[in-house]
This record gives structure tokens, C-alpha cells and sequence, in this order.
């Protein structure tokens, strides 16, 4: 089973309705306990940084995605889920989990709309197991904040006025900025992926 964190905030139920509609068995769970027996783990994100890292926090969720990452168990962040890995965001002035290094900075003005709503164009930027095959393929944004890394761990980047940095991978850990679940048949390749990765 995929277990898809619930901390109160999220695209929850798309994205458990997306991986019914790949055939791979998904639940929506706030049981820290009952997450931790799930073969592979999901943490999507929807609002703010701080709100999210208080709410990931008080139930527990900061420990269960550490020792997810440290048991080298498959985990896929989404959009916040995947900022919230990272050190520190200029959103709230928060800290995030520390897992990767980076911070997550305001996409800076360059004349875009901010935030960055609809479809972009990524490009691979070393070998990835996620995205394997899907160069050029557009996906789905909604956010204002963007990751700058600390470490290499950065597979896809698109143009939104400038560089940003969209996907990362480290070991069975592997996140996203842009939203699969809303992304047609390239995020489901995605989530398909992923659930490959995880033994489905």
C-alpha cells in the first residue's frame, strides 16, 4: 500500500484518485503509525510553508518522513511536499525538515505572473528513475516559491523568466514542484513510476 500523508492540507484526494485510476492500491491516512507500515509514502502540498511545517509537525509527520528517508522506503513529495524537505524558506521565515539541503526563495519579478498557474515545459538536468523518459514534457504548476539547492540532488529545471529548479532525487527519495496528479498522462507516468520504484 501507498500510504498519502493527510496533515490537514493537501491535494489529497486527487492525488489517491490518481493512483486508482494506475491500478495501484493508495490510502489517505493521519496515522503516523499506520503511514510507517506503508510500503512507499506520499506527502503533497498545498499552501503555505510555515502553516504546513507547524501542521507536518504537530502530528508527528517530521519524524515519520525522516526515518522514511533514512530506511531508504520509497517517498514522493509534492510541490510543498517537496519544499518542506528542504532547510529553510523565505515563506514565513520557516525551517523545513533539513533532509535536503537548500533554501526556498520567492520566484524573483521578471514580469511573470506570480504565482506560476498552469502548464510548463521541464527539461531533465542529469540521469533520473522518476522522470526517465520525459524530457520536453509539460506538467503542472501552481506555486510562488522556488527551490534553490545546497546539494546536487536536482534532475529537472524549467524556464519561468529564469531557471528554476522542479524536481530532486536522493537514493529512494524523490520530489517535485510541479503537481503529477493534475498533469494528464505525463504525471501518471510519474505516479507509475514511482509505484514501480515501490514494488507495485
Amino acid at each position: 500500500m501507498i500510504g498519502i500523508i493527510d496533515y490537514g492540507a493537501g491535494n489529497l484526494k486527487s492525488v489517491e484518485k490518481a493512483f486508482a485510476k494506475i491500478g495501484v492500491p493508495a490510502c489517505v491516512s493521519a496515522d503516523a503509525a499506520a503511514l510507517s507500515e506503508c510500503d512507499a509514502l506520499v506527502l503533497p502540498g498545498v499552501g503555505a510553508f510555515a502553516d504546513a511545517m507547524r501542521a507536518i509537525t504537530d502530528r508527528g509527520f517530521d519524524r515519520l518522513v525522516r526515518d522514511t528517508a533514512q530506511e531508504g522506503k520509497p517517498f514522493l513529495g509534492i510541490c510543498l511536499g517537496m519544499q518542506v524537505l528542504f532547510s529553510h524558506s523565505e515563506e514565513g521565515d520557516a525551517e523545513g525538515l533539513g533532509i535536503l539541503q537548500g533554501n526556498i526563495r520567492r520566484i524573483p519579478d521578471t514580469g511573470l505572473k506570480i504565482p506560476q498557474i498552469g502548464w510548463n515545459q521541464i527539461s531533465l538536468t542529469r540521469p533520473t528513475r522518476l522522470l526517465e523518459g520525459l524530457d520536453g514534457q509539460y506538467f503542472y504548476f501552481v506555486h510562488s516559491y522556488y527551490l534553490e539547492p545546497a546539494e546536487d540532488v536536482v534532475v529537472a529545471a524549467c524556464d519561468y523568466g529564469v531557471p528554476l529548479s522542479i524536481a530532486v532525487e536522493k537514493g529512494n527519495l524523490f520530489a517535485t514542484q510541479f503537481h503529477p496528479e493534475k498533469s494528464s498522462d505525463a504525471g501518471l507516468a510519474i505516479l507509475k513510476k514511482f509505484s514501480q520504484i515501490s514494488g507495485f
